[in-house]
């Protein structure tokens, strides 16, 4: 819940950045038990699949974010 709130609420794109992560991460967490449960591996695959998206997606967007100046030229 405090991701979401930090999600919506978030002073900085960095906070944003970081809730996007830790709700990807539970997702992912949560597709790894179904799997687990159900028994089944296509779970499994799609966690991990999901997983090196959510990381290749928090490096795209702390690179952009990262760059002085570059996010509020597009704000104005």
């Amino acid at each position: 819940m405090i991701s979401f709130y930090r999600l919506i609420k978030g002073p900085h794109p960095l906070d944003r950045i970081a809730a996007v992560s830790a709700i990807g991460i539970m997702l992912l967490i949560v597709l790894v038990l179904l799997g687990a449960h159900f028994n089944r591996a296509l779970f499994i695959d799609v966690a991990l699949v999901y997983g090196v998206l959510l990381f290749i997606d928090v490096l795209v967007m702390a690179k952009y974010f990262g760059t002085p100046g570059r996010h509020e030229e597009e704000e104005s």
